[in-house]
């Protein structure tokens, strides 16, 4: 639970205990309500706040003290970091920020060896995706509708994720650093 205060802390202790040591983390900030931002409530955001946002920084900042060069936090956000997606109006509000914070956290941490990286996934093939697909109440049809945009006219599997994911966190990309990794098979035009 992203908002718990005490994750952070307990996270990292058991990767510690089950590994031997800490490398790095993969942020994950979930998905917050979908819908209008008239139908939005004050507690909606909130408690999206508290987890998408809030959380992912007390995740990172207990990592940034505990990492040492070479370790690397990864956060994962969405495609919304730089267009907004329709309907999705607290994750267009919260997750921009967020890439803020992480390329604010590469100049802190870049210093001392440690990367901060970010991934924006679009369309990958998960229960997320296809529970929003089903919001237009024909999910198939919004599915075709939406593969239709992507260069690839496909979703990505999050196999493909994982590996793009995989990839950017290893030593094999250690000279990258405060990036946003598009992973949404050409779809996001804009740069």
């Amino acid at each position: 639970d992203n908002a718990d205060p005490d994750a952070a802390e307990r996270l990292i202790a058991t990767a510690r205990e089950r590994f031997g040591r800490f490398d790095g983390i993969v942020i994950s900030v979930g998905g917050p309500p979908a819908g209008p931002t008239a139908d939005i409530t004050d507690a909606q955001w909130q408690t999206a706040f508290d987890s998408v946002f809030l959380g992912a920084v007390r995740l990172a900042r207990a990592a940034a003290a505990e990492l040492t060069p070479g370790g690397v936090i990864g956060f994962v956000l969405s495609g919304s970091v730089h267009e907004p997606v329709p309907g999705l109006t607290v994750s267009n509000g919260l997750r921009p920020g967020l890439a803020g914070f992480a390329k604010n956290l590469s100049l802190e941490l870049g210093p001392r060896g440690v990367r901060v990286v970010g991934l924006l996934p679009a369309r990958i093939d998960t229960d997320r995706v296809r529970e929003l697909d089903g919001l237009s109440g024909d999910a198939d049809a919004a599915r075709e509708r939406n593969a239709a945009q992507i260069p690839l006219r496909r979703y990505g599997t999050p196999d493909e994720f994982g590996k793009a994911a995989a990839f950017l966190l290893s030593p094999a990309a250690s000279y990258l650093t405060g990036l946003m990794l598009p992973v949404d098979g050409g779809a996001l035009h804009g740069w």
